[in-house]
This record gives structure tokens, C-alpha cells and sequence, in this order.
């Protein structure tokens, strides 16, 4: 992980995504080792659902800022989607292809909503 978050911006990377549950030091840790935005998703736990991850993530010190997300599956989603915003202020083919998912998202949602299943 040290080797990884402190030649990231090194190798190239432009934004990382970090997961952890209970404690959910990951992202933290990564996030003091680079310059690199860090997104964290919060794992779901057995004991409290990941509230715990969520917690641990959302209230590090100042300083070391880390974009936390929802927890679990929607969060890993979320953070992707915004991952690729980031990329997108520089790349004109990832901004090309998010707006082409978000178009594809809003069209997939019926004019009239109902509550059928």
C-alpha cells in the first residue's frame, strides 16, 4: 500500500479509489501518501452494517481530505462515476463517454413513473 499510494502520481495514476471496512484505514492511509484525490467507499460489515466504515472515513483529521461515498455497492458506484468526472475535466473521450451513461441513465427512466414492479 505505502510502495503503491507514493508512486501513483508516478506511474501515472490521476485519482484513486479505496475501500475498507470496520476501522476502514485505507483510505486515510493512501490519502496521507499522495497528492492524488482519494475517493473511499465504506465496506459493509456484519456488526453495524458499515455505519463503523462510513464513520471512520468520513471523519478523518483535517488535512488529508478523502471524498467518502455511500457505503458498499452504491458507493463503489458512485465513486467510479466520479472517478471519471475527474478524468473527464481533462480528457475529452472520458467526458464524451460519462455524458453518454448519464444520457443512457436519464432515458432509461420511464416519463411517468409508477410504483409497478
Amino acid at each position: 500500500m505505502y510502495r503503491f499510494a507514493r508512486g501513483a502520481k508516478a506511474e501515472g495514476f490521476k485519482v484513486i479509489i479505496a475501500s475498507a471496512g470496520g476501522a476502514a484505514h485505507l483510505p486515510g492511509m493512501v490519502a496521507a501518501l499522495t497528492p492524488l484525490p482519494v475517493l473511499g467507499v465504506p465496506a459493509e460489515t456484519k456488526a453495524l452494517g458499515g455505519e463503523d466504515s462510513l464513520l471512520s472515513i468520513v471523519q478523518l483529521p483535517p488535512g488529508i481530505p478523502v471524498g467518502t461515498l455511500a457505503i458498499g455497492r452504491a458507493g463503489a458506484i458512485n465513486a467510479a462515476l466520479l472517478a471519471a468526472a475527474i478524468l473527464a475535466l481533462s480528457d475529452p473521450e472520458i467526458a464524451a463517454a460519462l455524458d453518454e451513461f448519464r444520457a443512457d441513465q436519464t432515458n432509461a427512466v420511464a416519463e411517468f413513473p409508477t410504483d409497478d414492479v
